[in-house]
């Protein structure tokens, strides 16, 4: 407020966001926080983002249009939940990164998956295992894996419309047992068995389907998330990279491996061409 004073400037009504005038909008912590009445997230200066965005995706305004391509998937079985996930970061049709780890580690007992925008995905999810640690330390009990799904679906729910892009999987163990969620930008929250999320889902589901068993053994579910990242990948151009996997167990996560697909298509490529 200091330098606001020193410099003179003068504020505009008109430009609140989300109905707060400019002394409350200069006051209020820029930073998403549960225990606030409203968002407190930082937003550039306007008086309707969701209008914004819908003006630059409709007929009469600029098409801007936000392509992004991967593969995760997650299935939950008989000895924990397995999590496998590409490693290409593209934009549009470019290339942008190709060791990129699309696992969150949000805590020893619990995992969330990237897809969609990186930045959204990890920004998001850094702040959930913010809120997980703070829930410990409040409760002297880890948060159940339901609750932390919940708490990502309320983050996303308040930004509805306004041009995030995530599509997750929060993963874990708790009380009840291995938990699997999808949460998305829309606030969509749901339980299942397996989910996979990306351009490439579509492969990956056909290979895990015709495999999938609740009591597989251990080397078997690895086998069946490496082949369908795998299939994935040689079908689609926006995934690939190397595949990282992960096991959640009983007493936490481990990573179980990362492997170049290159060298993956060999070995599974019965059936492939």
């Amino acid at each position: 407020m200091a330098l606001l004073d020193v410099s003179g400037f003068k504020s505009h009504s008109g430009l609140g966001v989300f109905g707060t005038d400019a002394s409350e909008r200069w006051n209020r912590i820029d930073h998403f926080t549960f225990g606030s009445k409203c968002q407190e997230f930082a937003l550039p200066v306007g008086s309707d983002p969701v209008g914004f965005l819908k003006s630059c995706s409709g007929e009469n305004g600029v098409s801007i249009d936000l392509n992004h391509g991967t593969t995760t998937l997650a299935f939950k079985f008989r000895h924990g939940v397995i999590v496998a996930v590409d490693s290409r970061a593209s934009a549009g049709r470019y290339i942008a990164s190709k060791d990129v780890n699309k696992v969150i580690e949000i805590n020893p007992y619990l995992l969330g998956t990237m897809s969609g925008s990186a930045a959204d995905c990890q920004y998001w999810e850094r702040l959930l295992a913010k809120e997980c640690r703070l829930y410990k330390l409040r409760n002297k009990e880890r948060i159940s894996v339901s609750a932390a799904s919940k708490l990502l679906c309320n983050m996303m729910l308040g930004y509805r419309g306004m041009g995030l892009s995530v599509g997750s999987m929060i993963c874990g163990w708790d009380k009840k047992g291995p938990g699997l969620y999808y949460v998305d930008d829309n606030g969509t929250r749901l339980s299942g068995r397996m989910f996979s999320t990306g351009c490439g889902n579509g492969y990956a589901y056909g290979v895990v389907d015709s495999g999938y068993r609740e009591d597989m053994t251990v080397e078997e579910a690895y086998e069946l998330g490496l082949r369908g990242i795998t299939h994935a990948t040689h079908r689609d151009a926006y995934s690939g990279g190397v595949v990282n996997m992960y096991h959640m167990q009983e007493e936490g996560w481990i990573k179980v491996c990362q492997e170049d697909v290159s060298e993956l298509i060999h070995r599974y490529k019965k059936g492939m061409f």
